[in-house]
C-alpha cells in the first residue's frame, strides 16, 4: 500500500466535496435559505482539510528500503551522534552491511543534534551466549554519516572482521 497515493486520492476526493459544498452554498445565498451561513463555515472547513491532505501526499511518509537488510532493534540513542542498534545472532555477514546502510537511512534526523561533530556514530551489536547463564555483546561494526545531508555519499561502514569470524564461529557450534 503507498501511503502517498491513497492521501492523493483522498484530497482529490475532499476537493470534489469541497467544490460541492460551494456551489451548495452559492445556491442557498441565492434562494436565501436560512442555514446559508452555516454552509460557508463548512464549505471553509473542508477547503482546509483538502488542502491538508494534499500536503500530506506530497511525500512526507517516504521510505528507502535497503534490499537483504534484517529487522533490528534501536537499543541506545542520545538523539545526538550516538547510536547502537542489535541484530540477532543469525544475522549473515551479507545482510549486515545491508542493515548497517538501511540503519544509517532510517536513524537521519535533521533534528539531531551533533554537539560540536558533524558525523552521526552507529553501531552495531549481537548478544552471544558462550555459556549458559552469561551474554555477551558482540560489536560487529560501525556507521559513520553526516548529520547535515540526507544523501550521504562519504558514508563509511566498518566491519569487524575478527568479530564477523567469531559470530560464524558462534553460529556453527548452535548449528
Amino acid at each position: 500500500m503507498n501511503v502517498n497515493s491513497d492521501l492523493l486520492m483522498y484530497s482529490q476526493w475532499a476537493l470534489i466535496l469541497t467544490g460541492a459544498l460551494a456551489v451548495l452554498t452559492v445556491l442557498a445565498f441565492i434562494l436565501k435559505w436560512g442555514f446559508r451561513f452555516r454552509l460557508v463555515g463548512v464549505t471553509s472547513f473542508m477547503g482546509v482539510i483538502s488542502a491538508s491532505i494534499f500536503a500530506l501526499g506530497l511525500g512526507l511518509f517516504t521510505r528507502t528500503e535497503i534490499p537483504g537488510a534484517v529487522r533490528y532493534s534501536l537499543v541506545y540513542d542520545t538523539g545526538g551522534s550516538q547510536t547502537v542498534i542489535t541484530v540477532p545472532y543469525t544475522i549473515a555477514p551479507s545482510e549486515l552491511e545491508a542493515t548497517m546502510q538501511q540503519a544509517a537511512i532510517d536513524l537521519y534526523s535533521p533534528g539531531r543534534g551533533g554537539r560540536g561533530t558533524n558525523d552521526m556514530t552507529i553501531r552495531v551489536r549481537t548478544i552471544v551466549h558462550p555459556e549458559p547463564n552469561v551474554s555477551q555483546p558482540l560489536f560487529l561494526g560501525e556507521v559513520r554519516r553526516s548529520l547535515s545531508k540526507k544523501e550521504d555519499d562519504k558514508m563509511a561502514i566498518e566491519i569487524f572482521p575478527d568479530k564477523v569470524a567469531a559470530l560464524q564461529k558462534y553460529q556453527a557450534q548452535k548449528a
